[in-house]
């Protein structure tokens, strides 16, 4: 007997129905809710290749949003925290470099000028 463990602990989801998490099953059963409503609803309209094509794209947001992850969020998560970044509160990020040898070059640079016409400065009036 065999028992798989995830490496990291937090990555564990349970199996429900059909090897599916219960939100992936859900996810799944709307899509094909949603798939078989538009097979029944466009029939009169369409051919049937456009058709399947059609019901292939109506269950695909469904699909997406049942089953995909990124670093940890949810579809809907995802999306909420892309629309809030990019849409609510888009900022411009600027890059500037520094050199601190350069700004310590410059500043030894500009102490030397004031010395020195501090000096001519002091040497005119003697």
């Amino acid at each position: 007997m065999e028992i798989k463990i995830n490496k990291e602990i937090r990555n564990y989801t349970e199996s429900m129905y059909f090897g599916l998490s219960l939100r992936q099953f859900i996810f799944s059963i709307l899509a094909c809710i949603f798939a078989v409503g538009f097979y029944f609803i466009f029939r009169p309209y369409f051919g049937l290749g456009t058709l399947s094509w059609l019901c292939i794209l109506s269950a695909s947001p469904f699909a997406v949003l049942g089953f995909i992850t990124y670093n940890g969020m949810h579809a809907e998560q995802f999306i909420w925290v892309w629309i809030k970044s990019e849409i609510l509160m888009p900022r411009q990020i600027k890059f500037e470099s520094s050199n601190l040898y350069w700004e310590c070059l410059k500043q030894t640079n500009k102490q030397k000028k004031e010395v020195t016409k501090h000096d001519k400065n002091t040497n005119n009036y003697e």
